[in-house]
């Protein structure tokens, strides 16, 4: 997220003050025709067989990892996305500022910023069967860097220590080892939170967070079922 530094201390303010957005939901049990996705994005990009290659391979992932237990599903999606999205900022890969994009835009560019790989991680996880109640996205201060990123955190137990999934970092490690990040929100389909000294704080409900409604729209417009809730 370079360049954003200057707008960091307003972030919290403008997402939790940010007018309610068109409720959008989603059915994470359902599963993902991606016959149907690679043909929406062939027809509209056309047939380019690199990016029908990494969306077969997230497929794969998918299908591959059903199986496994969730520690096992959280370093196969970790290291999935890592590996085959190259970092880039905004404004060099989408010409905007501040844009979130779908795991299918990310891998038809073969690219993403930061709150890409975490979202991307967080969808999949999901489809997988991890409850949401277990992953948040977090927005945070990368201190070493002194500019906002994002990450997605895990929670084995509500009061457990989240473990950590990040793109700069190729392991996945508890927050207690990531004195490099400073939390400043985190969200998933069900809430939002602020950090405090007794534990986070629910202070509303992702329908508030109007760029995470208009990514679900444009998933849904890709062929992605909506249904009851990611």
């Amino acid at each position: 997220m370079p360049g954003r530094l200057r707008h960091f201390s307003s972030c919290v303010f403008a997402i939790v003050a940010v007018s309610l957005a068109m409720t959008v939901t989603w059915a994470a049990s359902e599963r993902w025709e991606f016959d149907r996705i690679i043909g929406r994005v062939e027809r509209q990009y056309g047939d380019l067989e690199a990016v029908r290659l990494r969306l077969l391979a997230w497929e794969s992932l998918l299908r591959d990892s059903a199986g496994l237990d969730e520690r096992q599903q959280l370093r196969a999606v970790n290291n999935f996305f890592n590996l085959q999205l190259r970092f880039g900022d905004d404004q060099t890969l989408w010409r905007q500022a501040d844009y979130w994009a779908t795991p299918v835009e990310a891998l038809r560019i073969g690219a993403a910023d930061c709150e890409d790989y975490a979202i991307a991680k967080y969808l999949s996880l999901r489809q997988l069967g991890v409850p949401s109640s277990k992953l948040r996205i977090t927005y945070v201060k990368a201190v070493r860097l002194n500019q906002p990123h994002m990450v997605l955190t895990y929670y084995e137990r509500p009061d457990a220590m989240p473990l950590v999934l990040d793109n700069l970092v190729g392991g996945i490690l508890p927050a207690s080892q990531r004195s490099d990040l400073v939390p400043v929100y985190a969200f998933n389909g069900e809430g939002l939170w602020l950090p405090g000294a007794r534990g986070d704080k629910q202070v509303g409900d992702s329908k508030r967070l109007s760029r995470w409604q208009d990514l679900l729209k444009k998933m849904h417009a890709e062929g992605f079922p909506a249904g009851s809730g990611f």
